[in-house]
């Protein structure tokens, strides 16, 4: 059963002077339990399609489906808050906030109870293979691998089974690459998430479960 869903999407840039196709009828479909990859140049529409998944806009025409509700029916607002979770290249976490508190930051968004925050925040940064030690430790003390590994942390503290990954090893050495991808595949195949990663990295895309190619706006 798929959890997303694209259905003949197109979407077009719009500006005073000029028109830009960024998709041309794109479907494609995803499942749990499974890891994909994105690829394509710079300028394939990549970016916006992992922003119509984010629903940072809707479809020109076409559907965007999240567990079959197309987000063009649903506040956007709260469709990024409760229905699915970025990792960004380049961390975006919050510098004025401890490990912990940025991993608690999204839980707290929805109401829980900070000392269940503090714990659940504690529980996810060791599930992706960090040391209590970094819980109190600001974003600008810690390497670029661990820092990324606290972003993935903060996405699970969404508590969506869907997780976006825009170029998640772009900032990162091999080793860092390696372990980043070996956590996101856990969370795929061990844990059910359904993974999706946009990519220039082509050895990252031949390891995933499925890989989508994209050139000037259409799927290859």
């Amino acid at each position: 059963m798929s959890v997303f869903e694209m259905r003949n999407v197109r979407y077009v840039y719009r500006s005073q002077y000029q028109q830009v196709q960024a998709l041309n009828g794109v479907s494609c479909v995803f499942e749990p339990g499974r890891l994909y990859a994105v690829m394509g140049r710079s300028g394939s529409g990549k970016t916006t399609l992992l922003s119509l998944m984010a629903g940072l806009d809707v479809p020109t025409e076409g559907s965007v489906l999240c567990e079959g509700v197309s987000t063009a029916d649903i506040d956007l607002e709260q469709y990024r808050r409760e229905r699915v979770a970025v990792i960004y290249q380049d961390f975006r976490l919050f510098p004025l906030l401890t490990a912990a508190e940025n991993v608690m930051y999204p839980m707290e968004l929805k109401g829980m109870d900070p000392a269940k925050a503090k714990q659940r925040a504690a529980e996810l940064i060791s599930k992706v293979g960090l040391p209590e030690t970094v819980l109190d430790r600001f974003p600008a003390m810690l390497s670029g691998g661990e820092q990324q590994r606290v972003a993935i942390a903060r996405a699970l503290g969404m508590d969506t089974k869907v997780l976006l990954a825009d170029e998640p090893t772009g900032n990162l050495d091999s080793e860092n690459s390696e372990n980043i991808f070996r956590i996101l595949e856990a969370l795929a195949h061990e844990d059910g998430y359904c993974v999706i990663i946009v990519t220039h990295d082509s050895e990252l895309g031949e390891r995933a479960d499925e890989t989508f190619r994209l050139h000037d706006g259409e799927l290859l």
